[in-house]
């Protein structure tokens, strides 16, 4: 759970990068509609557009300003029918709005935090780490033959040592999905396959045709077509996934640091955890 709030903070909001005024005839307190007296801004507009939809985003901007000026005065009306004003707000919308105004700044706290965790100098030497610790594991690439039956399977396998080719018995005859592609199954590793598929190949030899075999999914043929040993990810390919990396790390030092300085409380409430499922709480 942690770490999926980690990745929400980090993934929670994408700053913009900073535009001079460059004397611009507005801001972000330009007035653009008033609903009974309640303005709506081009601040407001811009906070809504940053969590539109990306197929919306891409609108031209004079029908996207118009439709988010229209949402919002659509939204005000609607919303008077339910409260006058923020302070006499239902609790349900007091809450989300504490959970909201808490969410926003813990992401804009979380970039700021992870700002300077990646550069190339860092990248480059947690690679090097990477690699320097990385251990080739076996993997193979194979084809087989699913049948329902074990005679089925043996009669198979002497048409394939008689010299019929594996790839068009396998598509006349297999049961899955591998037919259309001659049985290939592509490269896979350790734990890929179900634990007989995988005991019979690791003793194969390349080339080699084994079988009948019985897993949970029926009877196989099995054709090794080939081994090899995983290699390190280049650079570049490793490169978001460290980087992604170090901002988590980064951001867990920073959180580390927050916690040990802060005074927290959880009290035993005795509240049972199904609780959180009683939305009706917040209705009262």
């Amino acid at each position: 759970m942690r770490s999926l709030l980690t990745a929400s903070l980090l993934a929670g909001i994408a700053l913009a990068s900073p535009v001079l005024a460059q004397d611009k005839p507005y801001d972000a307190s330009t007035v653009v509609a008033t609903v009974n007296g309640t303005t709506i801004t081009l601040g407001h507009l811009i906070a809504m557009r940053d969590r539109l939809p990306q197929q919306y985003q891409q609108l031209p901007d004079d029908v996207l300003m118009k439709g988010l000026v229209d949402q919002l005065v659509d939204q005000e009306l609607l919303a008077e029918l339910k409260s006058p004003s923020p302070d006499k707000d239902p609790l349900q919308v007091k809450v989300v709005v504490d959970n909201e105004r808490r969410g926003t700044l813990a992401g804009m706290a979380a970039n700021a935090a992870v700002v300077d965790a990646v550069d190339d100098a860092k990248v480059k030497a947690a690679y090097d780490k990477q690699v320097a610790d990385f251990k080739p594991q076996p993997e193979w690439n194979a084809s087989h033959i699913l049948v329902d039956s074990e005679d089925k399977a043996k009669a198979l396998k002497a048409q394939i040592d008689g010299g019929a080719a594996f790839a068009d018995v396998a598509k006349a005859n297999s049961s899955d999905g591998s037919a259309a592609n001659g049985g290939d199954l592509g490269w896979f590793s350790a734990g890929q396959m179900v634990p007989e598929f995988e005991v019979t190949v690791k003793d194969m030899r390349k080339g080699q045709v084994a079988g009948p075999v019985k897993t949970q999914f029926g009877w196989h043929l099995i054709l090794l077509n080939d081994t090899r040993e995983t290699a390190p990810p280049t650079l570049d390919q490793a490169k978001p996934d460290i980087e992604n990396q170090l901002r988590e790390a980064a951001l867990q030092a920073k959180l580390t640091e927050l916690r040990a300085s802060a005074k927290i409380d959880r009290p035993d409430t005795g509240i049972a955890p199904a609780a959180i499922r009683e939305s009706d709480l917040l209705t009262n």
